[in-house]
């Protein structure tokens, strides 16, 4: 053999030998030479759009507040005798709250009414005189001087006895005073001044805050842009408020918007509302803070999507929706007010097409996806 010739198969054995190299490192993939890779589904959970009744509601922050908070303080001076409520109770209006030494105020009334019974015994007698020197100025048995003097003190002593009678409605309302009363119905807070004590008009520190606690108030507000909405709706029909607590697991009442504030808050673009609640629970208390759901009215057989298939983009909202070919597309959606749960497609999205609810970050125009959960409605 030549040395051409085994210069050439050495050369065949190394291409056969890099070619059974190749072939052991690549596991056999073989193909025409920058062949593309098929690119692989994503997995992705989806659900389908429905039709439903959805409830047109806002929700805002709010604070609970008494209809009614009374400061009981004494309007007369004196010793307090008797205090006669418990701290905490429900109390009726006109129950005795406390009691006040009364004697020096009787005494008072029952002086204004023996000064009026004098007053009016002058009176009396003074009256016979005028009709006596009036019978004798006929005949000239007086003189027109003698019956106008009567006369001036029929006057006066007519005047002394209203005066008296006003002495003495006064010295009855001081009188009432010295026995302390609900003006409302509320609830007893704590009680700041222990029986014995004296009790002056001026004292600083009241006697008790009553606070009414059936029904009471929340005040919440709502954005300025949703006030023509909130307006026409409380034209049309009451307007049902729910008072949920802050964490929003515990409903606490059930009650109906009252007013709408008749001012903007301009610092913050805000608008105050006041919904009444019976609270017959007592579940909800003065200062307290909670969320107002309110209910503007029904959408009937709107289309909805689960919230989390809605994505935000510099265009507004969209989702992607699965085509028959399962590949998606991301379409942009016109959306009406919802819920934590699910959201109101006004316009985008037709009842039974099928959006993305998970996965969406992977996904551009056109991906193909592989169903691997369905997402619960």
């Amino acid at each position: 053999m030549s040395g051409k010739h085994l210069r050439q198969i050495c050369i065949l054995l190394a291409v056969i030998g890099l070619a059974v190299w190749g072939y052991r490192k690549y596991g056999g993939e073989v193909g025409p030479v920058g062949a593309a890779k098929a690119v692989p589904a994503i997995p992705v959970a989806t659900t389908a759009a429905i039709l439903e009744d959805v409830p047109i509601s806002l929700d805002g922050l709010g604070t609970v507040t008494a209809a009614n908070t009374v400061t009981v303080r004494t309007q007369v001076d004196g010793q307090l005798l008797q205090v006669l409520f418990r701290e905490g109770q429900d109390v009726q209006a006109g129950a005795v709250l406390a009691q006040i030494d009364p004697r020096s105020y009787q005494a008072q009334l029952d002086q204004a009414m023996a000064k009026k019974a004098q007053n009016e015994a002058m009176l009396a007698n003074a009256r016979r005189d005028l009709g006596r020197y009036g019978a004798l100025l006929k005949n000239e048995y007086a003189t027109r001087q003698q019956v106008d003097t009567t006369q001036a003190l029929v006057n006066q002593l007519e005047a002394a006895v209203k005066a008296d009678q006003a002495a003495i409605e006064n010295s009855r309302v001081l009188l009432g005073y010295t026995t302390i009363r609900s003006p409302i119905d509320g609830r007893a807070g704590f009680r700041q001044i222990d029986q014995g004590n004296v009790v002056h008009v001026n004292d600083a520190t009241p006697m008790v805050v009553i606070t009414q606690m059936h029904p009471i108030n929340v005040v919440f507000t709502l954005p300025q842009d949703v006030l023509p909405d909130v307006i026409r709706a409380m034209a049309a029909a009451p307007l049902e408020v729910t008072t949920v607590s802050r964490d929003g697991r515990q409903v606490l009442d059930v009650g109906r918007l009252e007013l709408v504030d008749n001012q903007i808050d301009q610092s913050t673009g805000t608008i105050r509302l006041k919904a009444v609640m019976p609270n017959q629970t007592g579940l909800l208390w003065p200062g307290q803070f909670v969320s107002a759901h309110l209910v503007l009215g029904v959408r009937r057989q709107a289309v909805t999507v689960p919230a989390n298939a809605i994505l935000r983009g510099q265009q507004g909202a969209y989702a992607y929706v699965v085509g028959a070919d399962s590949t998606v597309e991301a379409r942009p959606l016109t959306l009406g007010r919802g819920d934590e749960s699910r959201v109101v497609v006004v316009a985008g999205l037709a009842a039974g097409e099928t959006v993305v609810t998970d996965g969406q970050m992977r996904l551009k125009n056109g991906a193909r996806i592989e169903v691997g959960a369905s997402a619960a409605k």
